[in-house]
């Protein structure tokens, strides 16, 4: 399926299963598996309980004059994205979490990072900072007059100290992984979690651009196993997300695709109609994209290109952990 302006499938208002398999909803509905809303993120936030999503998860705006966007004053834009936050902080649940991935903004060649911006909002609100993730890529526009950015940021938040983190659900191999302690009463047992270590706050991950698996009409979305990562971190099976800029649906197909729910927002018809399309496709086993294990290209590497991974959401899929370990886990607990 070409996910283009030209695939020509009429939006309305409506509640529809696919496959008699995946509820989607265009309007709040916790009945639903998965709800894509057409309008703004507040009038949407304002139908919402509180304490409802374990996880919110979005890019926002960055206020830089894109074709889904107004170019704001920066005052106005930091206002705007203020509302929203608060909004958003009152349907978190207590155990939940807040994922806002920013870049720069730009003016006239100099840059402002969104994330020291917006970071005093989240604070005044009583949201603590666990991590500043930085997402690097390799791929970009190039500068001439000062260094080419190849990184953003993802702020993860949570709302209260009791908040859900799976560690081993996201574990990444260890560089070593038959290293052994050579002295001490360890001796001769692995120095590392044989379930894989820790993936750092630096991710290496593809952006999506021309040649990207997953590129869209979007000129901005995100990678699906960004935000699969995050998925499987903080949140179990059955957990409702939220994406306020939703854009083409990245977040939903992550959500979907390991079995939780979710709710997004977009003012943008023309995406939002993509993120249906896809959605559609994930169904039918039609939608492909990158595999989260799948290691960034190496022009000099010798092994075999990992193909894309097909996604069926009513067929098999491999919901194991982004690393799978062979030993226990009970075993594996007991080393750091």
């Amino acid at each position: 399926m070409n996910f283009t302006r030209e695939t020509g499938l009429k939006y309305r208002a409506f509640s529809y299963k696919i496959h008699t398999m995946t509820k989607i909803s265009s309007r709040f509905d916790p009945d639903a598996d998965a709800v894509l809303y057409s309008g703004d993120c507040l009038k949407f936030l304002s139908q919402v309980p509180d304490d409802f999503f374990q996880l919110i998860v979005t890019s926002p705006p960055y206020n830089i004059g894109k074709e889904y966007e107004n170019r704001l004053v920066l005052s106005e834009y930091v206002e705007q994205q203020r509302q929203v936050i608060e909004s958003c902080v009152r349907a978190l649940k207590d155990t939940g979490s807040i994922c806002w991935q920013v870049g720069n903004w730009v003016d006239k060649g100099a840059i402002i990072p969104l994330d020291i911006l917006l970071y005093p909002i989240f604070s005044s609100l009583g949201l603590k900072l666990r991590n500043r993730i930085v997402w690097h890529f390799g791929h970009g526009l190039h500068a001439s007059r000062r260094f080419s950015g190849r990184y953003e940021v993802i702020l993860w938040f949570s709302k209260t100290d009791a908040y859900t983190f799976n560690l081993d659900g996201v574990r990444v191999p260890q560089k070593y992984p038959g290293k052994k302690f050579f002295k001490g009463p360890n001796r001769g047992q692995l120095s590392g979690n044989p379930l894989g270590k820790n993936p750092s706050d630096i991710w290496e991950i593809p952006n999506v651009k021309s040649n990207h698996v997953e590129k869209t009409v979007h000129p901005c979305q995100f990678p699906v196993e960004l935000i699969e990562r995050l998925v499987l971190a903080l949140t179990a099976e059955s957990d409702w997300l939220f994406d306020p800029f939703m854009g083409v649906g990245s977040t939903a197909i992550a959500a979907l695709i390991h079995k939780r729910r979710v709710m997004g927002a977009e003012i943008k018809a023309e995406y939002l109609q993509v993120a249906r399309e896809r959605l559609i496709a994930a169904e039918t086993g039609d939608l492909r994209v990158r595999p989260m294990d799948r290691p960034v290209y190496d022009p000099d590497s010798h092994s075999i290109s990992m193909p894309p991974k097909i996604i069926n959401l009513n067929g098999d899929y491999d919901h194991s952990p982004l690393f799978k370990g062979s030993i226990d886990k009970n075993k594996a607990r007991q080393v750091s």
